[in-house]
């Protein structure tokens, strides 16, 4: 706990979190924009899912970019200065540094997944769906979101680490960010292979197109199980692996 509030601490010039408030306010913004405009030409499709589904869509574009970002901000504050180096030197255990920046990485995008949430509950709101607000399909929403977030930091923690170049990093979620948007238009088990896929891949709502309609339905949570362990496995795979590669790294 100590290290992360260290983390944490360090990251108070770093201008991370205006960043990340520019970030949610386009996606959400964006997001609300086309689906107003999608509803108000279909009035049958207005509702908790279609802003839901507008969402998990956009974060398979934004999330894997800003996964990077705060990654990259968080670790690159140790390549500067040899600071890494003077931790060592301080008998701070590689593997524990490690742990306390994916755990304030991963805390600062619960957050930002969270601030999803409360936006859709108030556009919601506002817009007068017909429906209470869904306490259980936000969840299901929010809790996809979260465990995505937390894979796809996995990865672009071990690259920020490892690479002193963070313009490296910042590519790889920029190219994480493009997989994200087409990955609906590739086949089945070639989607599974991208971890930034499970935007939507773990989204409670999918849609589909029908008599050149959009038409949204909610997934069974039985279904999305199988694919959260096996998520879940992988994640703790490259969690380890990134993990012992930086303690074994020469710095």
């Amino acid at each position: 706990m100590k290290l992360i509030g260290i983390e944490l601490y360090k990251l108070r010039r770093k201008h991370l979190f205006p960043m990340i408030a520019i970030f949610l306010a386009v996606e959400i913004a964006w997001a609300f924009i086309v689906t107003g405009r999608l509803t108000a030409r279909n009035s049958e499709i207005a509702g908790w899912e279609s802003i839901i589904a507008m969402i998990s869509s956009m974060n398979g574009l934004f999330f894997p970019v800003l996964s990077a970002v705060c990654a990259s901000r968080i670790c690159d504050m140790e390549h500067k200065g040899n600071t890494r180096k003077m931790l060592f030197a301080l008998s701070v255990k590689p593997i524990k540094l490690y742990a306390a920046k994916y755990a304030c990485t991963s805390l600062v995008l619960f957050i930002a997944a969270l601030l999803q949430v409360l936006a859709i509950t108030v556009f919601g709101i506002a817009c007068n769906f017909e429906r209470s607000v869904p306490l259980l399909l936000l969840f299901r929403f929010f809790t996809g979101t979260v465990i995505t977030n937390m894979i796809v930091t996995v990865f672009q923690q071990w690259i920020s680490m490892a690479v002193r170049n963070q313009a490296f990093a910042l590519t790889s979620g920029m190219v994480g960010g493009f997989i994200g948007v087409v990955a609906d238009l590739f086949p089945q088990h070639i989607r599974r292979v991208f971890i930034w896929s499970y935007y939507t891949g773990l989204s409670p709502v999918s849609q589909l197109y029908m008599d050149e309609n959009v038409r949204f339905f909610v997934r069974d949570t039985g279904s999305l199980m199988p694919v959260i362990m096996v998520l879940i496995a992988a994640g703790i795979g490259i969690y380890l692996a990134g993990s012992i590669h930086l303690s074994k790294q020469e710095v």
